[in-house]
């Protein structure tokens, strides 16, 4: 079994994750194939709405504020997006992530 993923009772051969649990109101959901040194902004920047970031493959890093944070596949990370950020593949190969806008 995956690392952090578990088979729910009366399930076969299922696989589940919680990514978040936190009730917001859904914006858009979009998906995003990232290129080796692909992301961005180039400069970071900040906007009313917040977004869940899903990482599918490959490897994301998110620069929040003063902080980076690698998400690997099947990690999550919630933005804020009053705090300034971007997105950057953190690999070579290209990342595949899940961006979800919450309000």
């Amino acid at each position: 079994m995956r690392e952090g993923f578990v088979t729910p009772p009366k399930y076969v051969g299922f696989e589940v994750k919680k990514l978040f649990d936190k009730s917001a109101e859904l914006i858009d959901v979009a998906i995003a194939y990232i290129q080796p040194s692909g992301g961005g902004p180039t400069e970071k920047h900040t906007h009313s709405h917040d977004h869940l970031f899903v990482v599918t493959q490959g490897r994301a890093r998110i620069e929040v504020g003063d902080e980076t944070v690698v998400l690997q596949k099947d990690q999550s990370l919630l933005v804020k997006g009053t705090l300034p950020h971007c997105v950057w593949n953190d690999c070579d190969e290209t990342t595949t992530m899940i961006g979800i806008t919450l309000k």
